[in-house]
């Protein structure tokens, strides 16, 4: 089986721009959560999220280009410049169509959407944007990076909710096992944190509603979690096909070594109690590894901070590990719930977790849950040696994407 080489990363997150200030936050347990300021949130159960400040997408394209692409896809471009020269990767005339793009996102450009239809109800089907559709729709990040940057190769959207980006990820290093490409750009973003996306999360009783204390709202594990907190982003990662990497003489920053994906075929937003879709998952990926559980270093968790997903995240791991499950640590109490984002800048924080030896905490965690009774490096960034990490993502509708990635 063909070695997948990682060469490079871009990231677009709450916790940072860039991939130095998001390991810096991450790893010094820097929250990204606080009251919402795109919109008036006054009136919503949940009044908080984790956005992404001070974006500026002017260096990747001009103002006429920006004013066609939806906040998701600018994201995208900007993870996707950085990623691209991390790599130091050209693409060429030569290799343009041996170059793939696998980006997906769980729910595209619903701010366009919002506003698009505000103005057919209030002015009628002649003044919607002729741009709505191509700034909707999730496929079009992809579509994007491959015009900007000229590749040619496999192009496509998965859209698998909040298990886009791991599913992305994995999909692209099976397309270079099987030969389709030799280089595949990969990721996941979203940019839900609108007035209806936030709405839509608060009716479902989905979101954390600690509006006094916002820092301290995304808390996985802890028996005072109550909901997910929203957040927007995502990530890049440049694959290659590792001898073709060694060749060129890239730097390389990790190794994709096994991916599982399983469906739970139990319940529209709720995982399997039991975690049995989660299982098959990390099994399958542990499998294609060709390793043992024991050889799994750390565990970056799906973890997202509701009562019953934790639950079932710990259960899970447990049958996987037994009694001698690894280190377990969820970033997401610091960067939110990303959405169809979240697997791809959890995959970077695994990739530095190994490049620093370090394992990034699980903060807000001050009351453990009973039931949760793993190593989850609380609130405090742990020394570790780190080769291998398992990366956890699972979405509504009983998607389950788990990555092993290994140091270089």
């Amino acid at each position: 089986m063909k070695r997948v080489a990682i060469t490079g990363m871009g990231i677009v997150s709450p916790v940072g721009i860039g991939n130095d200030v998001f390991w810096d936050s991450i790893s010094h347990g820097r929250s990204g959560v606080a009251p919402i300021t795109h919109f008036d949130a006054s009136e919503y159960s949940t009044q908080f999220a984790a956005c992404v400040d001070g974006f500026d997408a002017s260096a990747v394209a001009d103002k006429k280009e920006l004013r066609r692409m939806s906040r998701f896809q600018q994201f995208a471009l900007v993870a996707a410049d950085e990623a691209i020269k991390d790599a130091a990767l050209e693409i060429t005339d030569e290799n343009a169509e041996r170059v793939g793009v696998i980006v997906g996102s769980g729910i595209g450009g619903l701010h366009v959407m919002e506003e698009q239809t505000k103005i057919l109800l209030e002015r009628g089907p002649s003044r919607i944007s002729p741009f709505l559709v191509p700034m909707m729709i999730t496929d079009l990040a992809a579509g994007q990076i491959s015009i900007k940057y000229g590749a040619k190769g496999i192009n496509y959207a998965p859209v698998s909710a909040c298990s886009t980006a791991n599913h992305s990820i994995g999909e692209a290093a099976e397309a270079i096992r099987r030969g389709s490409a030799d280089v595949v750009i990969a990721g996941g973003f979203d940019a839900g944190v609108t007035p209806l996306g936030v709405a839509g999360f608060c009716a479902a009783r989905a979101l954390s509603t600690r509006n006094d204390d916002p820092l301290a709202a995304s808390r996985p594990f802890d028996s005072d979690r109550d909901g997910f907190v929203i957040g927007e982003g995502g990530a890049i990662l440049i694959l290659e096909d590792w001898d073709m990497a060694v060749a060129r003489g890239a730097r390389i920053r990790g190794e994709v070594l096994g991916y599982g994906a399983s469906a739970d075929a139990y319940h529209i937003t709720a995982p399997a109690p039991d975690g049995s879709g989660a299982i098959r998952a990390m099994r399958g990926a542990i499998a294609q590894a060709g390793m043992e559980p024991g050889d799994v270093d750390y565990v970056n968790a799906h973890g997202t901070s509701t009562p019953v997903g934790d639950v079932a995240e710990t259960r899970a791991i447990k049958q996987v590990f037994g009694e001698d499950a690894p280190p377990v640590s969820s970033t997401k109490s610091m960067t939110g719930h990303l959405l169809g984002g979240a697997g791809a800048i959890e995959a970077v924080a695994c990739l530095f977790a190994m490049e620093n030896n370090l394992l990034p905490p699980t903060i807000n965690l001050t009351n453990p849950d009973p039931e949760c009774d793993l190593d989850y490096v609380p609130n405090v960034a742990r020394t570790a040696d780190v080769t291998v990490c398992m990366s956890n993502s699972f979405g509504f509708g009983g998607h389950n994407a788990t990555l092993i990635l290994g140091r270089a």
